[in-house]
């Protein structure tokens, strides 16, 4: 089944790309400038604890900071694995699980020439989680404790050592402080020693907001310029730690674009070298001018997550079911998205170490899907209200307007009446943390916020788990199911890497079995880039490594 096209798209790209771009500064003919049309609505956040999801960690996260660990993003082939970062090495403690070392890279400065050490580390672990700290910063805390529960403290060992303690056992740490980036003590306590407040609350509210205009961290990028809502400049860190990636490209603009077809007029025009999400139906133009189209598949899930408190029409698993089984996921690769997609049976497929073997077999089934709603009690006559939150863009939200709408008609066939509530990107993000219960639902009972599947925590744990319910973490639905909570805990506390991966398929399988999500789909992170641009490594992954790209 295919939604009927909106026949103006292709009309409206090519007007907006004979749109002059005399506005837009072009760089001086000795200076390499890359330009990037991103899918937000705004400039993720620059203070250290990116908004906007995961397009906040790709643009103002991994460019300006870095973290204890990292993700190789080197090649297009092999699966991206945590690397070190600032961290060299890490130990968990063989007497007591709670209890990690970390030892810290040497030499490393801030971009305002501070030296990174344990002291920085204390600093960046406790703005997020020690609230009587002078730095805590409460706006940074939803971003980045809810990625990495377990973590307690920091403490000092010596200059180039830490001790990071858990609340409970965690084998997932060192993967979640890929979260954590870290930011410049001394920048923020020069702007703090200068702000003006009536008590320190306010002083370090107004350094951080100083802070964010004139950010330090220890990436290979840093700020040069920012304007809220229309563009971030960085330029390259010349002496960054890393010499293999140091930027090979001068300066990088990055401009919010919500709007799929703004974009891609933009790159038609050459206003911009390159774009995230292109409009799909533009894709032949796109190569029929010479553009490069880069797609490999992501660890990404765009689901629909389900309530499941009382009264909710998804608490019948065979609801659930049939949802997932009334979804044409081909139909809207090869008609709508134009290929640019992987059909989802759930978080992970077939060959990955964390798939398991779950006996229910999503897939398009449509007179499955009908004879499961009329055993519930529905039919032609008797629809089922249903209605989820979404918005218009965002990261990894690939196109969500007209993704949604599909499912809506598709589901239309079995018995569903979907209703949609479509707001702002980041509002939707920020209610994704408040919960199906918090008045921002505004009466939803499911929510469409894209995710990403790296690592046990991010895939599984924060959805599955009771304790990860709002405001913890991400299980917006309030799922409360024994058997996840005990295999998490298993997952969790299992150190051997083989067992680990047992337990963590052992998961997987009773959440498709349980029909947790809608799953419809992966994305394959689709950017359309300008043939100047060269040295593009595009990995199996939601990031990617600007350090690398060239400008001819």
């Amino acid at each position: 089944m295919l939604i009927k096209k909106n026949k103006t798209r292709a009309a409206l790209i090519a007007l907006l790309a004979l749109s002059s771009a005399a506005a837009w500064p072009r760089a001086a003919t000795a200076e390499t400038v890359l330009r990037i049309a991103m899918t937000a609505a705004d400039i993720p956040r620059t203070l250290g604890q990116p908004d906007q999801g995961f397009e906040g960690n790709r643009f103002t996260g991994l460019t300006m900071y870095d973290a204890l660990t990292g993700w190789d993003l080197s090649s297009a082939d092999k699966a991206s694995v945590v690397i070190p970062g600032l961290a060299t090495e890490w130990k968990v403690d063989d007497a007591d699980k709670t209890k990690w070392t970390f030892k810290l890279r040497p030499g490393v400065t801030f971009h305002d020439g501070s030296p990174f050490n344990a002291d920085a580390v204390v600093w960046n672990v406790e703005k997020v989680l020690k609230q009587d700290a002078p730095q805590f910063d409460a706006s940074q805390v939803g971003v980045t404790a809810s990625r990495m529960p377990t973590l307690a403290s920091a403490k000092k060992v010596d200059d180039m050592t830490v001790e990071l303690t858990t609340k409970e056992p965690d084998s997932f740490l060192p993967i979640n402080l890929t979260n954590l980036f870290m930011a410049s003590p001394a920048k923020w306590q020069a702007f703090y020693d200068k702000a003006e407040g009536a008590d320190a609350k306010a002083k370090s509210q107004a350094a951080w907001t100083a802070f964010a205009k004139d950010a330090a961290g220890t990436g290979p990028w840093k700020m040069a310029g920012f304007t809220p809502r229309e563009r971030l400049e960085l330029v390259k860190n010349a002496s960054y730690w890393n010499k293999d990636r140091v930027p090979k490209v001068d300066k990088m603009v990055l401009l919010p674009m919500p709007e799929a077809n703004a974009r891609t007029a933009a790159l038609l025009s050459g206003q911009v070298d390159w774009v995230e999400a292109p409009a799909p139906d533009a894709l032949p133009e796109l190569k029929q001018r010479g553009f490069k189209l880069y797609a490999n598949e992501q660890p990404h899930v765009w689901p629909w997550q389900f309530s499941r408190v009382e009264g909710s029409p998804w608490n019948d698993i065979r609801v659930r079911k049939a949802a997932n089984l009334c979804v044409d996921r081909e139909g809207l690769k090869d008609g709508l998205l134009a290929g640019l997609m992987v059909p989802a049976t759930g978080t992970f497929e077939v060959g990955h170490p964390w798939r398991g073997r779950p006996t229910f077999e999503i897939k398009y089934d449509k007179a499955a899907a009908q004879k499961l709603m009329q055993e519930a009690g529905f039919g032609p006559n008797k629809k089922l209200t249903v209605k989820t939150q979404t918005s218009a863009s965002g990261s990894g939200q690939m196109q969500p307007l007209p993704m949604n709408e599909y499912i809506q008609q598709a589901l239309a066939e079995c018995y569903f009446d979907v209703q949609l509530d479509v707001i702002e990107w980041n509002t939707l993000f920020t209610n994704w943390r408040r919960g199906v219960k918090d008045p921002s639902a505004n009466g939803s009972n499911a929510t469409n916020v894209t995710y990403a599947a790296m690592d046990p925590f991010f895939a599984l744990v924060r959805f599955l788990q009771s304790g990860m319910a709002p405001p913890v973490s991400n299980n917006w639905g309030f799922i409360n199911n024994p058997k996840f909570d005990e295999l998490v805990k298993k997952a969790r506390q299992t150190f051997d890497p083989a067992a680990r991966d047992a337990a963590l398929a052992e998961l997987h399988a009773a959440s498709v079995d349980d029909a947790a999500f809608l799953y419809v789909a992966h994305d394959v992170g689709p950017r359309a880039i300008s043939p100047k641009v060269t040295g593009v490594v595009q990995p199996k992954s939601w990031f990617i490594d600007f350090s690398l790209v060239s400008m001819q």
